[in-house]
């Protein structure tokens, strides 16, 4: 009996050792079976991206002055001169043509002037309004399809500091290629008087550019805005 145990020791220690392993083994998942869960990350709010671009256009609204509109409800066209008038000084004033044919020669791609003219013959307009194109042909049946708007318009203008103009002054409003926008007809006729609290484009990747550019226009003229305008422009400039 004596001689039996050694022999049979070191066939039994692998075993041995093989049984061992596997015991810390089955402990250690164990172990991360009963661990608790880590909390989970905490959620980081997402900030709205803002463009270095309409950092310019956030400072000129904070300075613009914001008052009610003026109740006096007596604008007409004529208060701002003749329609479309080159006698102005601003630019494209004097060069002999009238302010119209001006923008469209501006704004019209695949653009055809009639020789000898300041006319736009013909070419295509990508309605900044819309996103749409719409073909230019000139002529009594056609031209309107593409109308010249005042971004911020005359009666907005009038009853928000322009009724304190002379003449001179609401005659180059009235002509200033900084307020004017070739547009398709309809968009023309659906926003109106309106300021940015009544109308934005329904395309809305023009939306940054055009708030933009109404304010660029007001802080040129010394224009007020009303609480309900500036809040509209604030909002559109806060996704740009």
């Amino acid at each position: 009996m004596g001689s039996t145990i050694p022999a049979r020791l070191p066939a039994a220690i692998p075993v041995l050792v093989g049984v061992f392993v596997l015991g810390i083994g089955v402990a250690i998942w164990l172990h991360f079976q009963n661990a608790p869960e880590p909390p989970p990350a905490a959620s980081q709010p997402q900030a709205t991206p803002v463009s270095p671009t309409y950092d310019a256009a956030r400072a000129t609204l904070a300075r613009l002055p914001v008052k009610g509109w003026d109740r006096n409800t007596d604008f007409s066209r004529y208060r701002f001169g003749e329609a479309w008038s080159d006698d102005v000084n601003v630019e494209f004033g004097h060069n002999g043509c009238n302010t119209r044919d001006d923008i469209l020669r501006r704004d019209l791609a695949d653009l055809i002037v009639r020789p000898g003219t300041c006319y736009a013959q013909s070419g295509v307009l990508h309605d900044p309004y819309t996103g749409q194109a719409i073909a230019f042909t000139r002529g009594p049946a056609t031209s309107e399809a593409v109308q010249i708007d005042h971004l911020v318009s005359l009666s907005d203008a009038w009853y928000k500091g322009a009724r304190e103009w002379d003449d001179r002054r609401r005659r180059d409003f009235a002509n200033d290629p900084r307020n004017l926008l070739a547009v398709g007809g309809q968009a023309n006729f659906d926003k109106a008087f309106r300021d940015a609290a009544g109308w934005l484009p329904t395309n809305e990747g023009f939306r940054c550019e055009f708030v933009a550019k109404q304010i660029d226009v007001k802080a040129a003229y010394g224009l007020w805005l009303s609480k309900n305008e500036k809040r509209a422009m604030q909002d559109v400039l806060t996704r740009c």
